[in-house]
């Protein structure tokens, strides 16, 4: 087998798997309401707003 023949499968692999990663993700982020997204939010909001005052 030619190396251009390997190269080309594995970036076909390499196409494969990141598609597969990205719909995983995905239908993970999709699995939230759009209640529990807010509540997500709300909670990074205040824990990034209280972080730098517990720090120092």
């Amino acid at each position: 087998m030619r190396w251009w023949k390997v190269a080309g499968l594995a970036g076909l692999a390499g196409v494969a798997a990141t598609g597969a990663v990205m719909a995983r993700a995905e239908r993970k982020r999709r699995a939230y309401s759009p209640d529990e997204i807010r509540e997500r939010l709300h909670a990074r909001v205040a824990e990034t707003a209280a972080g730098p005052e517990q720090s120092e």
